[in-house]
């Protein structure tokens, strides 16, 4: 896939997430915003974009813990994403910003070939 598809494919999940959130499908929305971080992290724009959404996310669950970790994240994402990113880190409060984690079986055929 190319680096073009797999941009067209970051703000498909994104298009699939806010639909779910707007339908109240929190599970669901969420889901598509890690699918979406995964496939952003490593561009600054998309990367921040997909934890704004995140936390977008936090308000509309009142989540606490998600709201003050996107916070958190969307800071670090303006600040270290041309430095490091833990591949495969699907973003959430639910899971260390620093730990790397496997490509989702779905989201693969996005990074190889």
């Amino acid at each position: 896939m190319t680096r073009l598809q797999r941009k067209q494919e970051y703000y498909n999940q994104l298009i699939f997430a806010k639909k779910a959130l707007k339908s109240n499908r929190f599970k669901v929305s969420f889901y598509h915003l890690e699918n979406a971080h995964i496939l952003g992290q490593k561009h600054l724009y998309r990367h921040t974009l997909s934890h704004c959404w995140m936390f977008i996310y936090g308000i509309r669950i009142i989540s606490v813990k998600e709201i003050i970790g996107q916070f958190t994240r969307i800071l670090a994402a303006i600040l270290f994403t041309n430095i490091w990113v833990p591949k495969g880190n699907t973003g959430g409060a639910n899971i260390s910003p620093i730990k790397p984690m496997p490509i989702r079986k779905e989201l693969q055929k996005c990074f190889y070939k």
